[in-house]
């Protein structure tokens, strides 16, 4: 159909005889499967007619045909439009259908913060305050560079992103995290879950086992496995990553050494050091994703692995979801040289290249000091949010863990609590506040505990959502 908005309209035209019924058969399932909504005004006879390649009476005989059963209607002078009377006819249930997920599939998507709506009190996992971010400024730096780009929006951009982009964001973590690296090094990504995926891509054969922290980022865990690799929980302890549980074997080890994800605790130098020697030993590589450093509480962070690092076993991983939005689907990794080819190679042939204007709008974003403005101004009030959360919980029968950087608090619950972690969670979303169990992140033995967010949190309501949690775990209510 060529009109004001194109609709695909398949007629069967290869009898000649019975086009009225072809073009009125494609009609009907056109309006009654929503292709054609009410109100939308249709081609003219003539015009579908020429379109279609065949006689304006057959046309015209459809179109009355579907006029009296109500489907369509004329106006004087204006046109033929569909009605609403096709929404009153239940959708055609198809078949499921004969395909199915190759043999072992057993993955399904996961709930997003964004598939429901904001609970009263707050505390999911990972959500930054979006109300702090600067969007009339973003939106103009946007506007300039999609106009800029506009002058060469017909060909492709290179998979490792803008050089501007890779520029920027090698002197940001060379100077925020001491991560030694230059713009070749830097591959722009759809943010840190792609990294991890290019990663998995280049180095995993099936069967490979992949060490990775537990509890630790389901996400990750789940990707490894999809690509085949047998994962291997390794425990953590006070000081992070129990490296001497790390399996001989292991291709890859996954680790968060600047902020444990979920309990917190940083991974310590004597710990960074072992982790590094033993992959030296046992040519292993190890992913550091640091995936909020930004916001620490502490004025002296621990340096990087990846600047520790000294025999180019350390790919380190960042993200801007947090800093800024998990809507911009920025990323980035920092990659040893040799792997940069076959990183660059697996993102050209699995996703080309990441949208160049908003890496131009986030390179001046970070070249004219928004950044570190927007992290100073985000950092006081997550800051005040953190000390006001972890006052509140000194109320309830909990064990916080002690973390110096990030945007959620993990705390353990007493051996004898009234309710575990996943019974006091179910509950208290039946009271709209939202957080999650220590065990949605954990595969091995883990000491039973809650994670609380706080970045996403409206200041006003942290207190009452830590009473009613109180009350959950002191009176333990009937369901």
């Amino acid at each position: 159909m060529s009109h004001d908005r194109q609709v695909d309209l398949a007629v069967d035209l290869s009898q000649r005889t019975g086009r009225t019924d072809a073009i009125y058969r494609a009609l009907h399932a056109a309006l009654t499967g929503g292709r054609i909504p009410a109100g939308e005004r249709l081609p003219s006879t003539r015009d579908l007619a020429r379109d279609l390649g065949v006689s304006r009476a057959s046309v015209t005989e459809a179109y009355e045909r579907l006029v009296g059963e109500g489907f369509l209607e004329t106006r004087a002078g204006s046109g033929t439009y569909a009605t609403a009377a096709a929404s009153d006819i239940p959708p055609v249930r198809h078949r499921p259908g004969a395909l199915r997920p190759r043999a072992g599939w057993r993955w399904s998507p996961y709930p997003t913060s964004g598939d429901a709506a904001v609970p009263a009190h707050d505390f999911r996992v990972g959500i930054p305050d979006a109300s702090l971010f600067p969007f009339d400024t973003w939106r103009r730096l946007l506007v300039a560079e999609s106009r800029a780009a506009g002058r060469a929006a017909g060909s492709y951009s290179g998979p490792a992103g803008l050089p501007r982009f890779r520029e920027a964001v090698a002197r940001y973590v060379a100077g925020s995290r001491g991560v030694r690296t230059g713009p070749d090094d830097v591959i722009a990504t759809t943010g840190s879950q792609q990294a991890l995926d290019l990663v998995a891509r280049v180095l995993l054969e099936p069967g490979d086992v992949v060490a990775m922290e537990d509890p630790g980022y389901p996400e990750a865990r789940e990707l490894f496995a999809l690509h085949g690799a047998r994962v291997v929980p390794v425990p953590v302890d006070a000081e992070g990553l129990v490296v001497d549980e790390i399996p001989a074997q292991a291709r890859l080890v996954y680790t968060t050494p600047s902020h444990q994800f979920p309990l917190g605790m940083p991974l310590s130098l004597a710990r960074r050091r072992a982790l590094l020697a033993h992959a030296a030993r046992h040519g292993a590589a190890v992913i550091e994703d640091d995936y909020d450093s930004e916001f620490r509480r502490a004025r002296r962070p621990l340096e990087s692995l990846q600047a520790l690092d000294r025999d180019g076993r350390v790919v380190y991983v960042g993200t801007f979801s947090k800093s800024l939005l998990p809507s911009l689907r920025v990323g980035y990794l920092v990659a040893p040289p040799s792997l940069r080819d076959a990183l660059l190679a697996a993102r050209q042939l699995t996703d080309g290249h990441g949208a160049v204007h908003v890496q131009a709008a986030l390179a001046r974003f970070i070249d004219d000091g928004l950044l570190a403005r927007h992290v100073r101004k985000a950092s006081a009030r997550y800051t005040e949010r953190y000390e006001i959360l972890l006052d509140a919980l000194t109320d309830l029968p909990v064990e916080p863990v002690p973390t110096a950087a990030g945007l959620h608090v993990a705390a353990h619950l007493p051996a004898d609590a009234l309710l575990d972690s996943r019974e006091l969670v179910a509950r208290a979303r039946r009271r709209s506040v939202v957080l999650d169990s220590l065990g949605t992140y954990a595969v091995g033995p883990y000491r039973d505990g809650v994670v609380l967010g706080f970045g996403g949190a409206v200041t006003s309501t942290i207190r009452p959502g830590i009473r009613v949690l109180e009350r959950l775990l002191t009176a333990c209510p009937p369901v």
